[in-house]
């Protein structure tokens, strides 16, 4: 009984931890300063498909795959990730979650939020022709769940994690163990991460508490050379972008330098061998 109290718990989540807002945004092609940016249309396993926003830099060797928070769409984010584009010379892959924006479906659910990011990737991969070697998951908050899962799955060049949750019931509950009924563990798949991770947290964060991120961080650090701990005193968890400026970006060129400068290693080669993407 108390196995099926716990699982129907972390069912009852789903309205807390997703949190879509209404619209922010049309199926018009969006125009930010001279740049116009279309919707990408990407199929998904289900019958509907799901927009994106693929914001092309020319020249760029990166491309960003980000996954937003829980009470944000493409619209809220797309002017500052436009703007970040620009400024590290990067491409950014914008994909939204069922049940979000112009994304139609039921309700979001954890498993959908994989698959979204499994087709974006997939998107990626074969319609856009970027190679994984030049793909960098990103993810921000709840975003960091679908991020975790993609480079546990197939081989991504790097990982962000920006205000990582270990679990779902960690976040009251200062867990050691996974309980039934938990949701988005990413802990759990630290296991299965082979790429250079940078963790992002800030010290005064009232949703995730900073412990997380230097649990998470210490995890993936101990398994892939090459990661870094970015941790901002006194950064809350929604404004931590510009409580941290002006060395933000900074912080996210060094790491992608870093990995441009590098050779993949041999374990991340061959989980691109054999993934399961």
């Amino acid at each position: 009984r108390e196995q099926l109290n716990r699982s129907a718990m972390g069912q009852r989540l789903a309205p807390i931890v997703f949190q879509p807002p209404l619209s922010t945004y049309d199926n018009q092609t969006w125009r930010h300063g001279r740049r116009e940016v279309k919707l990408h249309w990407i199929q998904t396993g289900r019958s509907h498909r799901m927009p994106a926003h693929f914001i092309s830099t020319h020249g760029a060797h990166f491309t960003l795959l980000f996954s937003h928070g829980n009470a944000e769409d493409l619209g809220l984010i797309r002017a500052s990730f436009a703007d970040l584009a620009a400024d590290l010379h990067v491409n950014v892959l914008l994909y939204e979650y069922r049940g979000y924006g112009l994304h139609r479906g039921d309700f979001p659910q954890e498993s959908a939020v994989y698959e979204d990011i499994e087709s974006a990737f997939k998107y990626a991969r074969d319609t856009l022709k970027i190679p994984w070697q030049r793909v960098i998951a990103w993810g921000r908050s709840i975003g960091t769940a679908p991020s975790m899962h993609l480079a546990s799955r197939t081989a991504v060049r790097g990982l962000i994690l920006q205000s990582p949750m270990m679990s779902i019931f960690r976040i009251p509950f200062r867990l050691r163990f996974t309980l039934p009924g938990d949701r988005f563990c990413n802990i759990d798949k630290v296991r299965d991460v082979c790429c250079p991770a940078l963790v992002i947290h800030g010290t005064q964060d009232e949703i995730v508490p900073c412990w997380h991120g230097h649990k998470m961080f210490q995890a993936i650090d101990k398994r892939v050379p090459g990661c870094d701990a970015f941790i901002i005193k006194g950064a809350d968890h929604n404004n931590l972008e510009t409580q941290a400026e002006p060395i933000f970006n900074g912080r996210l060129r060094a790491f992608l330098q870093g990995l441009k400068d590098a050779e993949p290693s041999e374990k991340l080669v061959s989980q691109a061998e054999s993934s399961r993407i």
